[in-house]
């Protein structure tokens, strides 16, 4: 019998595999390259290049991303560049309208790019010893790119969301010449300050499988497995996160071994905040910074960078878009947000008449540009342009709250007679409060990108949910801003978080929307961990028993609370299982407490005069 052939072929049934098949793309209305784009390390980034039939002189649409370029432009196969592309988290509509080109790279590391990924690589500097960043390899690219793509006019605008956000960023730090214009949307700006990783020192420990899968491999092929229908127990049962990634073995990755070495606000995150980077730097591209009222990812970033920025802009480039979405809702249907209606399609809005003249004004000349800002005003669901963020009145309103559970307007009541106190509860890590209905599903499942606008009736009605409610409005109250919280507290723990919600509650009867009857709507929440009181950087017990002062900002908001509603304060002590259980007892580390650390307390909130207060921005009438 005659030796089998040591490659496997036979010439006697040959394959019906061809060595190299060529796809018959003809009828297609886009041409797509798939090339190596070389950095100045030697490194090659994949990056894919899709350029519609006949373009000439056409601008740049560069998006760098973590999550496979591959994908992001194939997701449906078609031969129409608008299918291709309906995936993708561009602004697909304007992209095809206007003619322009698509590129699409993987970041260093990820999918079909060469060399290593770190997450958020920093900039050259103490945190990055080596010569390559995503700020050289954006420059790389666009050099590269209006030397080899002959159908471009030679002018790049690059635009992203969440990840793909802290691009542009990135890429506007010693920029490119041919860049031209730069659209972060909802960006990743401070992982520790508010966005992704933590909120005020409180872990975001939900995003576990999102570090595990986005780190484990290069093309994320391991996935996070559980056995529970129900995230809210598989946290509880699991104790803490770091008892969880052991579990996982997450101690091989080399992110989230920074993460548990870094539990507080130290020089390994503060160096590494875009908004702190960009607050130094001249704004030289044209920026617009797109931010979410309800991002439930990323919620600080855009206003903390155009905060930033903005008292370097002497030359007017930077722009502002605050509209009513969740995370990266702006380039889909913005109709509505869970139950929240807005009666138009705000997402659409954003693409054709902010989005759309902006890209037009810097890649094509057109002659039209857009206002700074463009905010959209919840409550009134109308529009607004202003010449800078917030849209304000100047002053505050100052809300207190009372003993008997209701909340004095200052405005109305300064002197906060018959309200003074306190309110107590018993905050118990085993019992800890759902920042959602259960059963709570994981952060990519249903129900994630509209939490922020659910109803928080099912919070309220629980006995360690403390709530603060004004008599029922007789005229509108605007708000635009940041609202400041100035809580006093005491616990008989020796660590607490202190969770701040700000709620507009609808009418008992809604006639055009009958389910919105008795609705709180959280405006603007968020959570503080008590260790950081005294500052960021380090973390110190609470005195036990002692009344002190808890001060931190509540996200951005542009919102008219309207005649006929009332405004809530909730406060609690737990906001499980996105963050993670505080012991309640002083531990070193929160992300490595063990069982025997957690322990109930009877929190105190201090009221009326000289007691907690929280001050809305007033912001300007329509």
């Amino acid at each position: 019998m005659a030796e089998p052939p040591k490659d496997g072929r036979y010439a006697a049934l040959p394959s019906e595999t061809p060595a190299d098949f060529k796809p018959v793309t003809g009828t297609f209305d886009y041409v797509k390259r798939d090339v190596m784009i070389p950095m100045r390390d030697g490194v090659k980034l994949h990056t894919v290049i899709l350029v519609p039939k006949g373009a000439r002189g056409a601008g740049i649409l560069f998006t760098r991303t973590p999550y496979d370029a591959t994908e992001m432009t194939s997701a449906i196969e078609s031969g129409h560049l608008a299918v291709a592309v309906s995936h993708d988290d561009d602004a697909s509509d304007v992209l095809v309208q206007d003619g322009y080109i698509r590129v699409v790279q993987d970041i260093r590391g990820k999918y079909g790019s060469e060399g290593d990924y770190v997450m958020n690589r920093p900039l050259h500097g103490p945190l990055n010893p080596t010569p390559v960043d995503d700020s050289t390899d954006a420059y790389d690219t666009i050099d590269w790119l209006v030397h080899h793509v002959p159908e471009s006019n030679g002018r790049v605008a690059i635009l992203g969301i969440s990840y793909d956000g802290f691009e542009p960023l990135m890429a506007i730090i010693h920029p490119h010449p041919a860049l031209k214009a730069a659209v972060p949307m909802n960006p990743m700006v401070d992982g520790w300050m508010g966005d992704d990783w933590f909120h005020h020192g409180a872990f975001r420990q939900q995003n576990l499988e999102y570090i595990y899968e986005q780190t484990a491999s290069r093309k994320n092929h391991f996935k996070w497995w559980s056995n529970y229908a129900d995230d809210y127990q598989f946290f509880l049962e699991g104790t803490s996160a770091g008892a969880i990634a052991k579990r996982y073995g997450m101690d091989q990755l080399g992110f989230w071994n920074k993460v548990v070495a870094h539990p507080a606000y130290d020089a390994f995150w503060s160096q590494q905040a875009v908004d702190k980077i960009l607050g130094k730097e001249p704004v030289s591209v044209p920026t617009m910074v797109v931010a979410s009222l309800w991002d439930q990812e990323d919620i600080y970033g855009a206003f903390a960078v155009y905060k930033a920025m903005a008292p370097h802009d002497d030359a007017h480039r930077l722009f502002l878009v605050a509209g009513p979405w969740f995370h990266g809702q702006e380039v889909g249907d913005g109709s509505a947000l869970g139950a929240v209606r807005f009666g138009t399609d705000t997402g659409l809005y954003f693409r054709q008449n902010i989005l759309r003249p902006f890209l037009a004004h810097y890649l094509k000349d057109a002659p039209t540009v857009p206002a700074p800002v463009n905010a959209f005003v919840t409550g009134e669901n109308r529009w607004e342009t202003a010449a800078a963020w917030p849209v304000s009145a100047g002053g505050s309103l100052t809300l207190v709250p009372g003993a008997d559970r209701t909340l004095h307007l200052g405005a109305e009541d300064d002197s906060g007679q018959g309200t003074s106190g306190s309110v107590e509860y018993v905050s118990d890590p085993s019992h800890p409060v759902p920042y959602r209905a259960r059963p709570v599903g994981p952060m990519a499942g249903k129900g994630w990108q509209h939490w922020l606008t659910n109803d928080q009736r099912e919070a309220s009605s629980r006995p360690d949910v403390v709530t603060f409610t004004s008599p029922v409005l007789t005229a509108p109250v605007r708000i635009s801003g940041a609202p400041k919280v100035h809580l006093m507290a005491s616990t008989t723990g020796t660590d607490a978080d202190w969770v701040v919600k700000l709620i507009d509650v609808y009418p008992d009867q809604v006639a055009e929307q009958p389910e919105m009857g008795g609705y709180q709507l959280g405006i603007s929440m968020d959570i503080f961990r008590g260790r950081y009181r005294e500052g960021f950087a380090e973390a110190r017990p609470v005195t036990a028993g002692a009344v002190l002062p808890y001060d931190f900002s509540l996200p951005n908001a542009n919102h008219v609370f309207l005649p006929g509603h009332r405004i809530m304060l909730q406060v609690q002590s737990s906001w499980f299982p996105l963050y993670d259980r505080n012991p309640q007892k002083f531990v070193p580390n929160i992300l490595l407490a063990e069982p025997a650390d957690f322990i109930p307390a009877t929190e105190h909130i201090v009221t009326g005069k000289g007691g907690t207060v929280v001050e809305l921005p007033l912001g300007k009438g329509a």
